[in-house]
């Protein structure tokens, strides 16, 4: 077992570098760098991310087409002094070619040296700690709630199939996995924080603003009170497709040959269910923790930030990947790749300690 293991923590090398070296690679093709916007910006055109999607470029659009056609290395780079382009390049660590840029990349990673924000002129690993913990939050508390909502409700369906209460709790099922979390997290404030009908709940961040005036338990009720909103819709839309998986999963381990020679040998039902079915259909739902957890963490939650206000890791990303700030992007895929990685382990290692005759050494 502990070989085994040793093999997975081996292998996260290998894994690590080649998703970075793809990104890597897609990165080098895409236009908009930091470069070039820095050349438009010098040049009076505003690219920030929103003007971008909201379309706020429109009266340069005359300008912008002018920069298309230009035959430089850069879009807009006509008009400016080449040394200021090669400057710019310098600044932002383009002056070197693409391997020596990546090597130097790999070689800081090794020890978490992620280099300097593009825009924010700050160490990128004190930016990633800060945003870090308002993401765990989210991703723990939300992987819980629907772990210890959907493995009971799904069992009892299970036990249940067929009868009204599997019907009615299905209809709620199909309701949650059709609608996607942010339309619930804006229906949860329209209903309980935009004042309209209720104000129970506060609108954005995480903590409020006399944070450090408070005590201990004020502290976490404080903290729960701004949370229980994200949470809240993050459960609603994402317990629906635990909750059919748990089911189908008992479903099928309740008509197999071994239930019924335990029946045959006057075992009670609730012996049945959780000395015998519980173990083996556990498996599956087990093996899809780490998989939810990143999914919660890095996609789920992502709108969830922006509704809430809630300064996250996965918002950090989308900005970063929006404005080409390099650094917080590979940092950012970095951190969410080892957690990945490491929460497969895990997954291993819960599954052992359910079923302890699944040998993972034999593979």
């Amino acid at each position: 077992m502990i070989s085994y293991f040793l093999r997975r923590l081996v292998l996260i090398i290998p894994t690590l570098f080649g998703i970075i070296l793809l990104n890597f690679v897609i990165i080098q093709f895409a236009p908009g760098g930091p470069v070039e916007n820095t050349i438009a910006k010098l040049q009076g055109i505003d690219v920030g991310a929103t003007e971008r999607v909201s379309g706020g470029m429109k009266d340069g659009l005359d300008t912008q087409n002018n920069f298309m056609s230009s035959n430089s290395t850069y879009v807009g780079a006509q008009g400016l002094d080449p040394s200021i382009i090669a400057e710019i390049e310098k600044m932002y660590g383009f002056d070197k070619p693409p391997h020596i840029r990546f090597y130097k990349m790999i070689k800081s990673y090794l020890v978490f040296d992620f280099g300097d924000s593009f825009y924010q002129d700050r160490k990128v690993i004190d930016i990633v700690l800060e945003k870090l913990p308002v993401s765990i939050s989210l991703g723990l508390w939300t992987t819980l709630l629907i772990y210890l909502i959907s493995i009971p409700l799904g069992v009892y369906k299970a036990v249940n199939d067929g009868k009204k209460f599997d019907v009615w709790s299905s209809i709620v099922v199909v309701i949650g996995n059709a609608i996607p979390s942010f339309l619930f997290a804006l229906l949860l404030i329209i209903l309980f924080a935009g004042g309209r009908y209720f104000d129970i709940f506060p609108l954005r961040g995480i903590i409020s603003d006399n944070w450090n005036e408070l005590n201990a338990l004020e502290k976490i009720l404080d903290y729960m009170w701004h949370i229980a909103l994200p949470i809240f819709s993050l459960v609603i839309g994402g317990f629906a497709s635990l909750t059919m998986l748990t089911k189908n999963s008992f479903l099928d381990q309740i008509n197999q040959q071994y239930v019924l020679t335990a029946r045959s040998k006057g075992n009670t039902e609730n012996r049945i269910l959780y000395g015998h079915v519980f173990r083996n259909a556990m498996l599956i739902i087990i093996a899809g923790f780490p998989t939810a957890f990143i999914g919660i963490l890095f996609t789920g939650a992502l709108l969830t930030e922006i509704i809430f206000s809630l300064d996250g890791l996965g918002l950090l990303g989308f900005e970063a990947a929006i404005n080409r700030d390099y650094p917080i992007m590979f940092a950012t895929l970095y951190v969410f790749t080892l957690l990945g990685l490491f929460m497969n382990i895990i997954g291993d290692l819960a599954m052992t300690l359910v079923d302890p005759r699944i040998d993972f050494e034999k593979r």
